[in-house]
């Protein structure tokens, strides 16, 4: 497990609750469990908010729920998941630390609206801050299994920006961009919530990755069908303003470093909705002017060795851009000067001297100006919302569109290679369960077989531990 540090210092990067860093951190873990468990390998399909955030966007709104589409109806029973999870559990905490306690482990199987299975599941976790006394936190999960799939899942590495990922990543099945972003709009129209109306339009926002409209546009009328809903409009939408505008903060501020306002999301729907009926996009936006040998940095992870401070700026910044507010630096001149800036964040690049460059509109002066990263001392989103005068070249690339309908075969060349799998889980629900504790640090390993043997592993401070062996405790029946 990293240590409790780890958590601390990506909060404050963030901006963020260490509670929710950590939640982020488990999620990365349980994604990582599920997809090398043989049973769900191939059959759970992860889609909703937190697969925006952990296959797409890494610079996008903390989520905090599991929300997966399953090929398999006879997964949804709970005696079979609370197993399957159990064998889960032992395994994260055997390569993470992370504790899932099985009796901290519910899944509630009910019937949906359609009269199919569905089910919602309760995980506990013991993280690196998690509290050692009283309730622990929990993840929850929701499973159905008679979702329509309109496009094939695709393969998809998961963001895990964490010193303790797996050397060969984390990747799972996940709906294509395309559905993903379509079951957003679905969503907005029937349910109306402040996140579905967040996530719309920030989507529609990263023109990079925005699918032709007429694609977006079949996809959402074959799932809206499915569920027997007429496709949303702007006026179906309009008449939920006020509840949205109500828990607007209740519902996000815990999700964001800052909380934008309500009123500009709600003033880019008609475009978006003239957009995906079939008028023009508006004109795409000129970039700020490159100088001769500049590199535009648009990498989705910025290892961008400026030291931490101006790294920790930069995750406000990149934030800031995406969500369209004005940013206050506090910033040191050539000669040592400090200053207070206020601007629009608009590209990041690697000059030909070799310096990272932010440039940015400054309010102050009214023109574009250039920062070295490196002489940011730190960055606050201002809360001021303002309309791009420039392409924002400040977010990560997206997914790649398709076109409407490809063949089969052309179609998997969009699926990202997946990468070498580490070691899987073998569902093996019955039989003992022997219990090893590792004579160095006490950390105690479930297997199915008499093996004292134990892999590499953290002890219960989160640093590596020598001990290989462990010494037989107990058996479980």
């Amino acid at each position: 497990m990293i240590p409790k540090q780890e958590i601390i210092d990506a909060a404050t990067r963030y901006g963020l609750l260490p509670n929710i860093v950590e939640k982020d951190y488990v999620l990365g873990w349980l994604l990582a469990g599920i997809s090398n468990h043989d049973a769900f390998r191939e059959t759970w399909v992860f889609k909703g908010g937190t697969c925006l955030k952990k296959c797409f966007f890494e610079t996008y709104r903390f989520s905090e729920d599991l929300d997966f589409t399953l090929k398999d109806e006879a997964h949804i029973d709970a005696d079979f998941l609370t197993d399957a999870f159990g064998e889960i559990g032992d395994w994260i905490y055997d390569q993470s630390g992370i504790a899932i306690p099985r009796d901290g482990l519910r899944f509630d199987v009910f019937e949906n609206p359609r009269g199919n299975p569905s089910c919602q599941g309760r995980v506990s976790y013991q993280g690196p801050i998690s509290p050692t006394k009283g309730g622990l936190p929990r993840v929850k999960l929701d499973l159905t299994a008679d979702e329509h799939l309109v496009l094939d899942p695709v393969t998809s590495s998961v963001f895990h920006p964490y010193s303790d990922e797996p050397d060969a990543g984390i990747s799972l099945m996940s709906y294509a961009y395309e559905e993903a972003f379509s079951e957003k709009i679905r969503a907005l129209g029937e349910r109306t919530r402040p996140r579905d109306l967040y996530d719309v339009v920030n989507l529609y926002r990263l023109t990079d990755a925005r699918p032709p409209a007429a694609t977006l546009l079949n996809v959402l009328r074959a799932k809206c069908e499915f569920k027997e809903i007429a496709v949303p409009t702007i006026t179906a939408i309009e008449r939920h303003r006020d509840a949205v505008e109500a828990a607007w903060e209740q519902m996000l501020r815990h999700q964001l470093p800052v909380l934008p306002p309500v009123a500009v999301f709600w003033n880019e729907l008609p475009a978006f909705f003239d957009w995906l009926m079939g008028a023009a996009a508006p004109a795409a936006l000129a970039p700020v002017p490159r100088s001769a040998g500049d590199a535009l940095i648009r990498e989705r992870r910025l290892n961008l060795g400026v030291g931490f401070q101006a790294e920790s700026a930069m995750e406000v910044i990149r934030f800031a851009a995406a969500n369209r507010l004005r940013i206050d630096i506090d910033y040191t001149k050539l000669n040592g000067e400090r200053t207070q800036r206020r601007i629009e964040p608009y590209s990041l690049r690697r000059s030909q001297a070799g310096d990272i460059l932010l440039h940015g509109f400054d309010v102050q002066r009214q023109e574009i100006r250039s920062y070295r990263v490196e002489r940011i001392n730190s960055a606050s989103a201002a809360g001021e919302s303002f309309t791009p005068r420039y392409e924002i070249e400040l977010t990560s690339t997206g997914a790649l569109p398709i076109r409407d309908n490809p063949p089969r075969e052309e179609r998997a060349l969009r699926v990202h290679t997946s990468p070498v799998r580490r070691r899987s889980i073998r569902r093996s629900s019955t039989g003992p369960t022997h219990i090893y504790e590792c004579s160095y640090c006490g950390k105690r390993f479930r297997r199915k077989a008499r093996n004292s043997k134990l892999n590499k592993h953290n002890d219960k401070s989160g640093y590596p531990c020598p001990g290989r062996t462990g010494f037989y405790v107990d058996t479980k029946y």
